[in-house]
């Protein structure tokens, strides 16, 4: 069980850890592209077109009906226009870096709390992100 003094210290020092990710330049940049994607309407139409025609492709799909040549090229369509789009597609990259930065953290984190230690690097690297991943890292 935590005292109160040390969860006191591990609290603040999770907050010293926020503001390094935060103030971070890879984070800034992260942050910069979602705001620009957001702010951008055009971009955010054919972002949401694509995800509503991926998600009533693959409800079709889970519901083993048959996928109309139309609406497959529809959607390649769609995806091709939005991969032209730099804005959508610095919104997209983003969104995997972000994601890895979480991964990231939370391999951290977790191996830490398993080990009760800091883990070295090569500890970090080995076996899969935990229980339940199937990544094969």
């Amino acid at each position: 069980m935590i005292t109160q003094a040390n969860g006191n210290a591990v609290l603040e020092k999770t907050r010293e850890l926020c503001e390094a990710i935060v103030a971070a330049p890879k984070m800034i940049s992260i942050r910069e592209r979602i705001s620009t994607f957001m702010a951008d309407n055009k971009s955010r139409t054919q972002y949401e077109s694509l995800m509503t025609k991926g998600q009533a492709l693959q409800e079709k799909q889970q519901g083993s009906l048959p996928l109309a040549g139309e609406e497959v090229s529809e959607f390649e369509r769609l995806r091709e226009a939005l991969l032209a789009n730099p804005v959508a597609t610095g919104f997209l990259d983003a969104q995997q870096e972000l994601h890895e930065v979480q991964q990231s953290i939370h391999k951290h984190i977790s191996k830490t709390l398993e080990l009760g230690r800091v883990p070295a690097p090569e500890e970090i690297e080995e076996g899969s992100c935990g229980h339940g991943c199937d990544c094969h890292h």
